[in-house]
């Protein structure tokens, strides 16, 4: 399908969004104050090791210590554990590191929530129609490339290339698909080049430094995720707009009549209606066309997706009633998951189908929108529950915890008590201190709402309790507190 590449640049960030008739499939987002770190190398030094867990912390200069596994430092590719057996064992990590051992690093994810950045010692570049892994003799054809003779093809283009003296492994891309030898082989010496580079930035640096950083955002787009579907790319920055030209010429010439450069005075999202697109993809509901919707929440250990009926009741019956609402959230939600950059479980709430047919339709529906994501991810069977467990990598923190943070009302539970279940606990906190509240006054600071409702529904408890205490009950309304908070004040004399 046919797709704009729509690049936003402002003093504070850069926005690139991948567009599909006018609907906003994907957004990345980078903010200059906090550039992201996937793809960077550090030279790290090994500050814990937690052989319990076969891990180590890692310092590599950011705030938080650095996470890696042991099988972040030996080779754990799939075709490799394949050629060690199912019996294969890990050695323990402590046979592998030592605390104050210095080595290079690469981050795979980011800094999420409280957690410090994954990094592994397997060291990976790619360029347009590669990925090079130094160090290995590994070699890999994209899955997206299914034509079995071009597979073949690619193949024998990286033996011819390869050295496995010198430890050389490659993956090929995606975008090598029809591309000849002489331009794959062009690729393959320039990551020869810039990991020798690399080695030797490594040798001079010192520990807990930056060695390598990979390129910024609309660099990155130009050459992970423009295709041959890329019919278009608007930019509203000249600088940008130049080197992004520079970079179309040297690995992508067939793409440079694609870029064109949009007048800064132009507000580029909003004139795709961007902008109004990423704001819905905050909300926790997602709206279906039949009348249906998705409800999307995101918790620390997992994000879950119910599907509703909604306002649609349907033509014929029941059961297929909920096959057309399933079907079509089966269709919307893979789009969801890669515009909110939805990673790690994933727990899909299908309405409960009792046709075997059904459910196997909304599956293979629900893998085929999967396919054309760019992130690695894996789905369940349905269960006899009507749910679907699925897995996405996670590799960046999702849309919604870039752009918001938590409630400072509700500390994000998304929800705050009721002015009735306050009232009560007024009610509670008085009773608990009614010896030094008797023949004393008592003052309740609370939000509006609190109060208002101590002066008109619960007039009649609060009248009985200033009885009981033999004691004035005085309110005032403080406009700094949230609904949850309240002071229950002793006053003197019945005053404050």
């Amino acid at each position: 399908m046919a797709e704009e590449i729509i690049i936003n640049i402002s003093s504070h960030e850069s926005r690139v969004a991948v567009v599909e008739k006018s609907l906003l499939q994907e957004i990345f987002i980078e903010r200059f104050q906090d550039r992201g770190t996937v793809g960077n190398i550090y030279h790290g030094k090994v500050v814990r090791i937690l052989p319990g867990m076969q891990s180590a912390f890692v310092a590599i200069g950011q705030e938080k210590a650095a996470f890696m596994h042991i099988t972040d430092l030996i080779d754990s590719h799939e075709a490799i554990m394949e050629e060690r057996g199912p019996n294969y064992q890990f050695p323990p990590i402590v046979e592998v590191l030592h605390d104050g051992q210095e080595l290079l690093v690469q981050v795979t994810k980011e800094p999420i929530g409280t957690k410090g950045a994954r990094i592994t010692g397997n060291i990976s570049l790619a360029s347009r129609y590669l990925v090079y892994l130094p160090d290995t003799n590994h070699v890999g054809i994209s899955q997206r490339i299914e034509d079995e003779e071009e597979r073949s093809r690619l193949r024998g283009l990286l033996e011819l290339i390869q050295d496995p003296d010198k430890g050389d492994g490659f993956i090929v891309r995606t975008a090598s698909e029809g591309v000849s030898e002489e331009e794959i082989s062009k690729d393959a010496d320039l990551l020869r080049a810039r990991w020798t580079a690399i080695v030797q930035d490594g040798k001079t640096s010192k520990a807990q430094s930056l060695v390598h950083e990979d390129l910024p955002l609309a660099l990155r787009v130009m050459r992970d995720i423009i295709s041959q579907h890329t019919q278009r790319i608007l930019v509203d920055n000249s600088d940008t707009f130049s080197v992004l030209k520079l970079f179309l010429e040297d690995f992508i010439p067939d793409k440079v009549n694609c870029l064109e450069l949009v007048s800064n005075n132009v507000a580029l999202f909003d004139d795709h209606n961007l902008e109004d697109q990423i704001e819905n993809a905050l909300d926790r509901n997602v709206p279906l066309k039949s009348g249906g919707y998705l409800v999307v929440d995101q918790t620390e250990a997992m994000t879950t997706v119910d599907i509703n009926t909604g306002a649609y009741v349907g033509r014929k019956d029941l059961e297929e009633t909920i096959y057309r609402t399933n079907l079509e959230a089966a269709a919307a939600i893979p789009r969801q998951l890669r515009l909110r950059n939805i990673g790690g479980i994933v727990i899909i709430d299908f309405i409960d189908m009792v046709n075997e047919e059904h459910k196997r339709q909304v599956l293979r529906t629900l893998e085929k929108g999967q396919l054309s994501d760019r992130v690695k991810w894996r789905i369940t069977e349905i269960s006899d529950l009507g749910l679907v467990e699925m897995t996405r990598k996670r590799t960046h923190e999702s849309l919604l915890k870039m752009m918001c943070e938590p409630c400072a009302t509700c500390s994000g539970r998304g929800f705050i008590k009721t002015a009735e279940s306050v009232c009560l606990e007024i009610f509670r906190e008085i009773q608990r201190n009614a010896r030094d509240f008797r023949e004393n006054g008592c003052l309740i600071m609370a939000s509006q709402s609190v109060v208002d409702r101590l002066l008109d529904e619960d007039a009649v408890c609060v009248s009985e309790l200033s009885s009981a205490l033999g004691t004035q009950i005085r309110f005032q309304v403080e406009a700094s507190y949230s609904q949850e908070q309240f002071d229950v004040v002793l006053t003197s004399n019945g005053k404050r």
